[in-house]
């Protein structure tokens, strides 16, 4: 048998998928809910503080720059950090709608009610050469979670792999054997390996789609480090059976299973202030939410009949694939009139993070590529204003970072120049002097306002999360909480330029086209060595060491010193990054957060599974017990 071409499938249900067109605006398949005045309201008070302060700080750092005329550096300055703060703002005007709407509406109807008749569910993970255990565990864990309560719905997993590494490609035939050895009666389990990853993950989905498709009414998309709750999925299945109009639903995912510093920094910040952040997103989003490409329930038919990607025209008319393929169907699929909806109060959906800087910044580089593509789609015909500004964000999420290093890198240029001459005469009126005024705003008060409003997200969701009394209580009081929330503040501050420099990186690359292989994340914390950090991290390093002596000279200004000792340090910082920090004595310094205070049940479910998995995988070779046919 050719490992290769693992096949273990149901009979082919063969389902047509739509070419579209960009140019075109594709018949109304669905009428999403019609948005109501609140729901305006609601939308509205999102954006509309952001704009406002962003306007205030524009109009405060310009009389700040004009007391001895405003340069033509000093005006670049300024209309860079109007442009890029525009976004900061936003976020926080996301957060304090999110809390505002859990404190207008803090219960939660677990179940919208109303709901259609039993659906035929299909769950996905597409894999690519990654460690098998920990994908068919995750996999064990959530049929063991789904066989434990009550199913309206049935359930069918498959594994959809694009393996092309034949000692993996035997791992998941094994692992396999191993899964289907425990499954729970009642759900099918299958497998299919393709021969060629072609269209990498996009072109998976779409080979399921177009030979099984027809016979499921729904696909929920995991990745391979998802996991989910048998209750979340449940959920997922009956919010999309009681809206008949929801293309996609989308839950919000918890990062789990974080072991190092930079792995539990990530994990805190998503548990503490991601759920308002979420909130928020849900507020003024409505039906016209986003797809982040995994742990969302989609209406299988909708999803064939108007989201298929359509190649884009690249350079010298090569045809190039959508990489960052979650957002742009989710604009499709509005676009054809289905909502597309987020819920962030269902909780029990998980995933895992980048364990160190390095790794966090090759992931970076990956989704760069794709997100700038979404610049090129914002003039396609037919997509609603608002599935537009999600495809503008994802672009500016990268672009934002070499905006501010183009501010901190002239802020150096200005501290160096030499002070022109102060006249308070104008040619106009020589006779008559124009004396200097005290300003009420200057430069140390902008900028403890721009500070003040980078962390208000997490002010705001640290305070909110500890006023939970469960909370509270697995952190050991609000101590606890507050000493672990600055130490993660700190970390963040002191890790920011050097993330900023990196994904200044990242759009270089997307830029000139450079590209590395794709390669499956580095989950296991697996460190890198001195020689290696330091080649990656060259560009901190020799900026930061410029800045520090343009300091040292009185060229630089000192209030850049926090930054420029940052990006010198860079290589120190990414090797410490990949440090456990998981098992230390001192509480404050594991970077607690509510998922691994208290574990979910699924978390531990899947963690067994994996290890019963691995045990058989790597066990000596056994006679196969379940015959495996070639495709």
């Amino acid at each position: 048998m050719n490992q290769a071409q693992l096949h273990v499938m149901p009979d082919r249900a063969p389902l047509a998928m739509a070419e579209q067109d960009f140019r075109q605006v594709p018949s109304q398949q669905a009428v999403p809910p019609t948005m109501t005045r609140s729901d305006h309201l609601w939308r509205f008070a999102a954006f509309a503080p952001a704009f406002l302060i962003t306007a205030m700080l524009t109009v405060a750092i310009v009389n700040w720059l004009s007391r001895g005329g405003v340069t033509l550096l000093e005006g670049l300055v300024a209309t860079l950090i109007a442009l890029t703060f525009i976004w900061v703002s936003l976020s926080v005007s996301t957060v304090v709608l999110g809390l505002a709407k859990r404190v207008l509406y803090p219960y939660f109807a677990r179940h919208t009610p109303g709901r259609g008749g039993p659906q035929d569910i299909a769950l996905l993970m597409p894999i690519y050469n990654e460690v098998p255990w920990e994908v068919f565990g995750n996999a064990s864990a959530m049929l063991m979670e789904l066989s434990q309560g009550q199913c309206k719905d049935r359930y069918t997993l498959f594994i959809l792999s694009d393996t092309n590494d034949p000692e993996i490609a035997e791992q998941e035939r094994r692992a396999f054997i191993a899964l289907q050895s425990e499954v729970s009666p009642g759900f099918d389990v299958y497998c299919r390996r393709r021969a060629q990853n072609i269209d990498k993950k996009t072109g998976n989905l779409t080979d399921w789609i177009q030979n099984w498709g027809a016979a499921y009414d729904a696909m929920l998309v995991l990745d391979a480090d998802s996991l989910m709750s048998g209750a979340a999925i449940r959920q997922l299945a009956h919010e999309l059976s009681a809206h008949p109009d929801a293309g996609l639903i989308q839950s919000f995912p918890h990062l789990i299973g974080a072991e190092t510093l930079f792995g539990r920094m990530q994990q805190f910040s998503n548990a503490v202030y991601g759920w308002l952040m979420a909130e928020g997103l849900a507020v003024w989003s409505q039906s016209e939410g986003n797809y982040w490409g995994h742990n969302a329930i989609i209406r299988t038919r909708a999803f064939a009949d108007s989201a298929r990607l359509p190649y884009m025209r690249g350079y010298r008319g090569r045809r190039d694939l959508i990489l960052s393929h979650d957002f742009v169907e989710a604009g499709m699929l509005r676009r054809a009139g289905w909502s597309v909806r987020f819920l962030p109060r269902a909780g029990g959906s998980f995933e895992e993070t980048p364990q160190t800087l390095i790794d966090y910044a090759l992931r970076d580089r990956r989704w760069c590529q794709g997100n700038l593509q979404h610049l090129r789609i914002l003039t396609a015909r037919g997509f609603h204003p608002v599935s537009r500004f999600h495809l503008l964000q994802g672009a500016v999420a990268f672009l934002l970072s070499p905006a501010w290093f183009v501010v901190i890198l002239i802020w150096s240029l200005i501290g160096a120049m030499p002070e022109s001459t102060v006249s308070y005469f104008s040619h106009t009126n020589p006779l008559q002097p124009v004396w200097p005024t005290a300003e009420p705003i200057d430069g140390l008060l902008v900028l403890l306002f721009i500070y003040t409003m980078l962390l208000m997200p997490k002010i705001i969701g640290t305070c909110a999360m500890g006023f939970r009394g469960r909370t509270r209580a697995d952190y050991g009081g609000w101590h606890n909480l507050a000493g672990t929330a600055l130490l993660e503040i700190f970390c963040s501050i002191l890790y920011a330029p050097v993330m900023m420099v990196q994904q200044t990186i990242a759009v270089i690359y997307a830029l000139f086209g450079w590209s590395r292989s794709w390669v499956p994340q580095n989950r296991a914390g697996a460190g890198y060595g001195w020689g290696e950090v330091f080649r990656f991290h060259i560009v901190e390093t020799l900026t930061g060491l410029a800045m520090v002596i343009g300091i040292v000279l009185g060229g630089v200004s000192l209030w850049l010193a926090p930054i420029a000792l940052s990006l010198a340090l860079a290589a120190p910082l990414s090797k410490l990054s990949g440090i456990r920090i998981s098992d230390q004595a001192f509480r404050l310094l594991r970077l607690d957060s509510p998922q691994n205070l208290r574990e979910p049940r699924v978390a531990r479910r899947a963690r067994s599974e994996r290890a019963r998995i691995k045990a058989m995988v790597l066990a000596p070779a056994q006679p196969d017990p379940i015959a495996i046919a070639a495709e």
